[in-house]
C-alpha cells in the first residue's frame, strides 16, 4: 500500500495504492496531521488486517501528530519510506500524472465544488481500469519481474 497526496488549484488529494486498486479521499486545502489521520481511519475501514504503507518523507508524514496516532494502532499499519528525492518510485506519482494529463488536463472549474466533482468522477473512472493500476507499478519498478 504507497499513500500519498497531491495539491491542485486549493484540492488536495490522497491516495492509497494496493496491488489491484487504489482509494483517494479529496480535502480542501492542504494535507495536514487532522486529514492524514481521517485518511488512515478510512483505509482500515477498507482493507481490514495489517497495512504496510510506502511512504514518501513528506513533512505531515514524519509530524507528532500522525506518528503518535500510528504508534496507538500498535502495529495494525507499518510504515516503510522510499528513498529521499525518488518520486519515480512511487507509483502513486503516476496516478497524479494519469489524472492531471490525461483526465482533467483543460479543465477551467467554475469553483472547488465543481472541481471537487470532477475530479472525483475521473479517479473512480480510473480505479476500475485494473490494467491501469498495474501500469502505475510497473512504472515505478519497486519490484523487480
Amino acid at each position: 500500500m504507497l499513500q500519498y497526496h497531491f495539491n491542485w488549484k486549493k484540492l488536495s488529494a490522497v491516495a492509497g495504492l494496493t496491488l489491484w486498486r487504489f482509494y483517494f479521499h479529496l480535502y480542501p486545502g492542504a494535507i495536514r496531521g487532522p486529514e492524514m489521520i481521517d485518511f488512515l481511519k478510512r483505509l482500515r475501514r477498507a482493507l481490514p488486517g495489517r497495512i504496510l504503507l510506502i511512504w514518501d518523507g513528506l513533512a505531515v508524514h514524519r509530524s507528532r501528530l500522525v506518528r503518535d496516532y500510528l504508534a496507538s494502532l500498535r502495529g495494525a499499519i507499518h510504515v516503510a519510506y522510499l528513498p529521499p528525492y525518488a518520486p519515480e518510485l512511487n507509483p502513486v506519482e503516476y496516478i497524479w500524472g494519469y489524472w492531471k494529463q490525461h483526465e482533467l488536463p483543460n479543465l477551467c472549474p467554475d469553483d472547488l465544488v465543481h472541481l471537487s466533482a470532477v475530479g472525483r468522477q475521473a479517479l473512480n473512472r480510473m480505479r476500475r481500469r485494473p490494467r491501469l493500476i498495474t501500469a502505475f507499478w510497473k512504472q515505478a519498478s519497486l519490484f523487480p519481474e
